[in-house]
Order: structure tokens, then C-alpha cells, then sequence
């Protein structure tokens, strides 16, 4: 598929419907993390061009907020029938600028389409209340309306999905936004706002920009025509903005860092669950914010696991991720691979036994070994920073007390995993587990219509569901007497 009939294009900022360079025409690479190879170079905005971009975005909100609702949902079904219409050509994109396998891209951009459908849908069912009055000449109600103009934050793990939340939920309520999308993984991006602006959103309604992430956040977020703003990234990031938006009374939705936590009790087949949670932990390469990270296994199952994990983990095929049959991609950027090294050093020293991996494929592009690390203490540094890549722990538990404490020992609370037989056990992770998400025996997260967003440091708000909406309005008191 490599010499598919697709061409990697240079990437602009899209600023009031036309798509431009920058005002003082900087550009930086687009490299493909698989050849590192330069595809192309992207527009780097400057103050003139964030200027124009909140200028427009301001025009845009007051002739979106007007737009019926049903009118918007319109549109926003269109922009998804065109996503699918051109899921092929995003995916190839994708894969060539993040690695991961083409068939996880266009998965994700076929996703991306269902979760602008569910929205679209939403945003016909913003409903206010009629309360009953003490007096009954007096008429109480409540209003929902947009927020206002939003500036959105994306990472590149996920180059569509992270922004469709955001941007959908937004439209979907009457809000226009400015989406500063991510450097590194700029071209797939542009193509899902290329969908929107072609299917007859307003001018002024979505801003696209890329930068130096510092600059255009400090930027935007305290200027006032900012009214809200939603970020996903790493925890101490998130927290600088989440400060920066409380000074200056901006709403925010935060959905940051994680370490999650797999629960495996001695009742289930092991190596069922095993083969489930290799591809589950190494989708993406592990650069993904729910990845499964600490597997806690109860002792009694812990060898047949460890035995069956490692055993997936080796048969993944690691490579280009164009190529037919490739299980794994490189990392999407150069600086994952000494961070995980040093995350992979101090754990050994500290005592874990490296199982399978460990290390870097080759000298070009950013392959790295399936990992798995057994018996890790907790004092070594992976037990307590998110390795974000295909590094596995797995430790044994003595008990579901034990496991449990151990899951909720990190000050992060984003995703948690579980899986067992026993209905009381269920039931106590359920109650116990302190994390936005818990899925048990099954992977069930990220759905369109279901909330996703963490607790403690991973942050704050969810980017799914009907709460989604919620985010991005305001609910006003209106009385009257007669």
C-alpha cells in the first residue's frame, strides 16, 4: 500500500473558510516516523494569525448560534458522510505521519464519523425546563445556550479522534472554536475540518492552527474571546492550563494523563484474557491514554498469564504500518525512545525481570520492541510515570484487596480494566476502583455515546455522551409574571 496512488500534501492553517500559509511564513517538517523521511512542511502560525483566527471565530459564533439546531445537525451529518467518502485517503495520511497500521487509521477515522453523527443528533435535544412556580401568574424556565467561542488542545496519538470530541460537541451546541491541532500529525487533521468546511459550515465557525503549542495556548486561552476551552495531554501540562483558564474564569474539560490498571482474579481463563490485552496494550504502540499499563494478577493465574502475554507479545509484527500484516508501528516520534529506555533501565535495576523487548529495532524510524516486564517494584519509575508506549508490567497480587489498593495507589484516575468470574468481585471494582472509566471482561471504552474522562490527575469533564454536551452550554434562568 506504500505505493498507493495518495500524495502527502503540505498542510495550511484554515482560517474563515480558506485554507493559507502563515502571515510571516514559517513552516516546520512533517516527518514520518517509520522512514523519517520529510513528507512535507506545515504552516506555523504566528500572533497575526491567531489574531485573524479569533477575529473570525468571534463572526462565526454569532452566525452559528443563530443556525437551528436542526440546521447544524444537518451539516454535521453531511461532514460525516464525507469522512467516510474519503476514510482511505485520511488513513494513508495518518499512517504515514503517526505509524500507526492503516487499518487502525481508517478505524479511527470511520469512528471519528459515528461520533459527529451521535453529536449531530444531540444537538437537536438541548433541552431546557419549565419549574413549577409558587405563583401562578409567574412563568420559570431555564434556557440552553452555547458557551461561546472555544479553543481546543489536541495531542497526536490520535490525530482525528482526539479532536472530533471536541470539535462535535461544540458545533453541536452553537459554539464556534479554533482547534490547535497537533505539529507532528498536522495532515489527517485538516482533512476532518476539510470535511466540515465542504459540507457548508459558516465561515468563521472552526479555526485550524499550528504552532508552538506554549505560545498559542498562552495566548488564546486567556484572550476574551475565549469563553471555554478543552484540552488533552499530559497531566502537568494540563494543569498549567486548567490554572491559566481558572485565572481568567474560562471553563474547562481536561482529560489528561494515566496509568490504568488491569485486575485479573484466578478465575478466568487466562489465556483468553492474555491474547485480549496484547492487542489491547499494544494498539497504537501503547500511545494511547487508556492503554493498559499495570496488570495486577492474582497469584494463582499469574504464570499462565505471564507465559501467555509474553508468548502475544513476541508473534507481533512490527513495522511500517502500510505494510499488509503489520501488528505494530513505530513510535510517533523520536524522544519516546530513550524516555522508554530509561523507564526500561531503572526497572531492572530495581529489581524487574525483562521478559521480551526492551529495545530500539534498527536505526531508522522509531521502532521499538513489544516489552513486558515482570515482578517490578514499586519503587522503580514505571510503576509511577505513564510509559505511553508498548511497555507491559505485569505483577502478581495477592489478593483482590491487594489489587485494588495497588490500582488506586497513583494519583491518576483515567482508565481501569478487569476481568473476572465472580459477580461479587465485579461489583466490588465497580464501587472501589478509583478511575472515570472501569471496563470488565470486555473492552468496552470510547464509544460515541458513552462518557470518557478520568478522575483525581487525569483530569476533569468527559468527552462523551450527553455529559459531553453539557460542557459546552449555559443554562439561564428566565421568569416572568404576567
Amino acid at each position: 500500500m506504500s505505493s498507493a496512488p495518495f500524495s502527502y500534501p503540505d498542510v495550511h492553517l484554515m482560517i474563515d473558510n480558506v485554507w493559507r500559509p502563515g502571515a510571516e511564513g514559517r513552516t516546520l517538517p512533517i516527518v514520518d516516523p517509520a522512514t523519517e523521511e520529510t513528507l512535507a512542511r506545515l504552516a506555523h502560525a504566528t500572533r497575526p494569525d491567531l489574531d485573524a483566527a479569533l477575529a473570525a471565530c468571534e463572526r462565526g459564533f454569532e452566525v452559528w448560534r443563530r443556525t437551528a439546531a436542526f440546521n447544524r445537525s444537518k451539516i454535521m451529518r453531511k461532514a460525516a458522510d464525507l469522512l467516510r467518502e474519503r476514510a482511505d485517503y485520511i488513513a494513508w495520511l495518518m499512517t504515514r505521519e503517526q505509524g500507526k497500521p492503516v487499518a487502525q487509521s481508517k478505524m479511527e477515522v470511520l469512528v471519528g464519523a459515528d461520533t459527529i453523527d451521535w453529536f449531530a443528533e444531540e444537538a437537536r435535544r438541548t433541552y431546557g425546563q419549565i419549574i413549577p412556580s409558587r405563583a401562578e401568574d409567574v412563568l420559570q424556565m431555564t434556557v440552553k445556550q452555547p458557551v461561546g467561542p472555544v479553543a481546543a488542545f489536541t495531542p497526536w496519538n490520535f490525530p482525528i479522534n482526539q479532536i472530533v470530541r471536541k470539535l462535535s460537541a461544540a458545533l453541536a451546541t452553537g459554539c464556534s472554536i479554533i482547534v490547535k491541532a497537533p505539529e507532528e500529525t498536522p495532515a489527517s487533521p485538516a482533512e476532518l475540518i476539510r470535511a466540515f468546511v465542504d459540507a457548508g459550515t459558516p465561515a468563521g465557525v472552526i479555526g485550524l492552527v499550528y504552532g508552538v503549542p506554549a505560545e498559542v495556548s498562552e495566548y488564546l486561552i486567556p484572550h476574551p474571546t475565549i469563553r471555554k476551552i478543552s484540552f488533552t495531554g499530559s497531566t502537568p501540562v494540563g494543569k498549567h492550563l486548567a490554572a491559566l483558564a481558572g485565572k481568567h474564569m474560562k471553563r474547562a474539560t481536561m482529560e489528561l494523563g494515566g496509568h490504568s490498571p488491569v485486575v485479573v482474579t484466578a478465575d478466568v481463563d487466562v489465556a483468553a484474557v492474555a491474547k485480549t490485552m496484547v492487542g489491547s496494550k499494544f494498539r497504537n504502540a501503547g500511545q494511547v491514554c487508556v492503554s493498559p499499563t499495570r496488570f495486577l494478577i492474582e497469584r494463582p493465574a499469574f504464570d499462565g498469564f505471564l507465559d501467555a502475554f509474553v508468548e502475544g507479545a513476541r508473534a507481533l509484527k512490527v513495522g511500517n504500518g502500510l505494510e499488509a500484516g503489520v501488528d505494530m508501528g513505530p513510535l510517533a516520534n523520536e524522544r519516546r525512545i530513550p524516555a522508554l529506555e530509561a523507564l526500561i533501565a531503572d526497572a531492572v535495576e530495581h529489581g524487574a525481570e525483562l521478559k521480551t523487548g526492551g529495545r530500539r529495532i534498527g536505526n531508522k524510524g522509531y521502532y521499538f520492541e513489544p516489552t513486558v516486564l515482570a515482578n517490578v517494584p514499586t519503587q522503580a519509575r514505571i510503576m509511577n510515570e505513564e510509559p505511553f508506549g508498548p511497555v507491559a508490567i505485569v505483577n502478581p497480587v495477592a489478593s483482590l484487596d491487594d489489587a485494588i489498593a495497588e490500582a488506586n495507589r497513583l494519583p491518576f484516575g483515567l482508565a481501569a480494566y478487569a476481568f473476572t468470574r465472580s459477580n461479587a468481585s465485579a461489583h466490588r471494582l465497580a464501587m472501589e476502583i478509583e478511575a472515570g472509566m472501569l471496563t470488565t471482561n470486555h473492552l468496552g471504552l470510547s464509544l460515541p455515546e458513552i462518557p470518557f474522562g478520568g478522575l483525581k490527575d487525569s483530569g476533569y469533564g468527559t468527552e462523551g455522551g450527553s455529559e459531553a454536551v453539557e460542557a459546552y452550554l449555559v443554562t439561564r434562568l428566565v421568569t416572568t409574571a404576567r
